[in-house]
């Protein structure tokens, strides 16, 4: 097994205050692997590199499912981060908002569109080596 370079990271996002969760949800979130620049932004030519090794863990109350981070492409404007749990299916995708341009760093907030189309926010809460 290769050991992946220490600029991968573990990163653990929980639901963040909502209508339906007043107070967040340590339940509700997910945890990938990815690799981070030292500004704590997706590094994607390394993610290239090892995109195999990105993978993600979704966990919602007792459901959870496990698949992969995936950089579609678009150039530099359009291109989009999403959580892909299915290689074969276009409808599973659950896109990251603007993941290109947002620090993985604890206290940091992000949104996810998940399948439904529906945007949560989602705080982090750990960032720890992955490897």
């Amino acid at each position: 097994m290769t050991q992946l370079p220490h600029t991968f990271k573990r990163i653990r996002m929980n639901l963040a205050r909502s209508k339906a969760f007043p107070l967040g949800s340590a339940r509700h979130g997910y945890e990938f692997v990815a690799p981070l620049r030292p500004d704590g932004h997706i590094d994607a030519e390394l993610w290239h590199k090892h995109r195999d090794r990105c993978r993600v863990r979704r966990f919602w109350g007792e459901d959870e499912e496990i698949g992969r981070l995936v950089h579609k492409p678009g150039g530099k404007e359009h291109a989009r981060w999403v959580f892909d749990y299915d290689q074969t299916a276009e409808t599973d995708d659950e896109a990251g908002y603007r993941f290109g341009a947002h620090a993985f760093e604890p206290g940091e907030y992000v949104s996810i569109r998940d399948e439904d189309g529906e945007l949560h926010t989602f705080q982090v809460v750990t960032v720890e080596a992955a490897g």
